[in-house]
C-alpha cells in the first residue's frame, strides 16, 4: 500500500510541475497579447496625428541624440509611415493579439484544444522565425526562437503523454 501512495505523490508532483509550466506559457501568451493590444491602440491613436511631430517631441523629452545612427534610422522609418500602414498595423496587431488571447485563456483553463492550437500556431511560425534569424542575427531573435521551440516541444510531449 505504501508503494501506491508514493506513486500517487510523485504523480501529483509531476502534475503540479506540469501545471506550473502550462500556466507560465499561458501568462507569456497573455503578456504578448497585452503588448500587441497596446501597439494596436497606439497605431490607432497616431492615425489622425502628425507622427513626425510626435516622434520629434519624444526625442526631445527623452533627450535622445537625433544624430545617433540608431535613433536616426528609427526616425527615418517613422517619418515614412503612411495612414494606410498604420491601419494595417493596428488590424494585424489586434488579430495577432486575439490569437494569443485565445491560446493564453485556453491554456489557463487547461483545455486540450488550447494545447493543440498553441502547438499548431507556434510551430507554424518557427520557420519564419528561423528565416528572420538567418537574415539578421540578434539576441532577441535567438531567444524567441528557442523559447517558442521549447514551448512546442513541451506541449507536444504533454499531449503525447496523454495518448
Amino acid at each position: 500500500m505504501g508503494r501506491k501512495t508514493a506513486g500517487k505523490r510523485s504523480g501529483a508532483k509531476a502534475q503540479t510541475k506540469s501545471s506550473w509550466i502550462l500556466v507560465l506559457i499561458a501568462v507569456l501568451k497573455l503578456l504578448k497579447a497585452i503588448l500587441l493590444i497596446a501597439v494596436g491602440i497606439g497605431a490607432i491613436r497616431f492615425l489622425h496625428r502628425d507622427l513626425a511631430a510626435a516622434a520629434a517631441h519624444w526625442v526631445e523629452v527623452l533627450r535622445v541624440d537625433p544624430d545617433n545612427r540608431y535613433v536616426h534610422r528609427i526616425l527615418e522609418k517613422i517619418f515614412r509611415v503612411t495612414p494606410k500602414e498604420l491601419k494595417a498595423l493596428s488590424v494585424g496587431t489586434f488579430l495577432y493579439a486575439s490569437l494569443f488571447l485565445t491560446e493564453g485563456i485556453g491554456l489557463l483553463m487547461r483545455k486540450r484544444w488550447a494545447e493543440w492550437f498553441t502547438i499548431i500556431t507556434t510551430a507554424l511560425l518557427l520557420p519564419l522565425e528561423g528565416y528572420e534569424l538567418a537574415a539578421h542575427v540578434t539576441v532577441t531573435r535567438i531567444v524567441v526562437l528557442i523559447v517558442n521551440t521549447l514551448i512546442v516541444a513541451y506541449l507536444v510531449a504533454r499531449v503525447r503523454a496523454r495518448v
